[in-house]
């Protein structure tokens, strides 16, 4: 999943950013709304952790641009961060087309669990505990496993395998799959994509769960969703 942490504050925004790669999210940071909006502008995240009090922009009006689809069609989750504890300001920014909001100081661990339930959200997965076939995914213990066999997979294999599972049956793009895993600073004409996803399918085992489509990308599961 890509991510996007905006906040005009360098320690906290790299503070963040640096917990969520650690738990396996491609993350790009922004310090404020109009960076933010110029990014958005060009990447379809999955999720923006999104400051309120921001020079140029404030994380209201990127909010409500965002949300009204002024700079992408694609609407990411939206979670509000801010020193504003008051219930006015809480109505304002849900109004306003967060998702979430959650006031400073703020544990690390409550922003990983409501980024987790964020992206969650809609999907039929319950809890954090993912299946596809007998491949079973753990977002909060950060583990999977195939069948009995638990699998050691790097961060980025885990994340990879995180965004098929989030997508079953759905023919996925390197391009797709470029986008959403890894951040910014990976080059586009890498190789990268095919390499993580070849890793990821030899630790995987037999038989395959992973198949190529050719000339369109990969998929993992069957059209309709169900697990292979």
């Amino acid at each position: 999943m890509r991510l996007l942490v905006v906040d005009d504050e360098p320690e906290l925004t790299d503070a963040v950013a640096r917990g969520l790669r650690a738990e396996g999210y491609a993350v790009d940071t922004a310090g404020d709304g109009a960076e933010a909006l110029r990014k958005v502008a060009t990447t379809e995240y999955d999720l923006i952790c999104l400051d309120l009090t921001m020079p140029v922009v404030d994380g209201r009006e990127a909010c409500r641009r965002i949300r009204a689809g002024e700079v992408f069609g694609f609407q990411p989750r939206i979670l509000m961060l801010t020193a504003r504890d008051g219930v006015a300001d809480r109505v304002a920014g849900l109004d306003d087309g967060a998702d979430d909001y959650l006031v400073k100081p703020f544990s690390f661990a409550e922003l990983s669990a409501r980024v987790r339930t964020l992206l969650r959200r809609d999907r039929p997965q319950p809890h954090t505990r993912w299946e596809v076939g007998d491949v079973v995914l753990d977002t909060a213990a950060q583990q999977a496993w195939r069948g009995d066999r638990p699998l050691k997979l790097t961060s980025k294999e885990f994340a990879l395998l995180r965004y098929f599972m989030a997508h079953p049956g759905d023919v996925l793009s390197a391009e797709r799959l470029l986008e959403h895993v890894w951040d910014e600073h990976t080059d586009p004409f890498t190789n990268t994509v095919r390499v993580t996803v070849g890793t990821l399918r030899r630790k995987l085992g037999d038989p395959p769960v992973i198949e190529t489509v050719v000339g369109a990308g990969y998929r993992m599961g069957t059209p309709d969703g169900a697990g292979s």
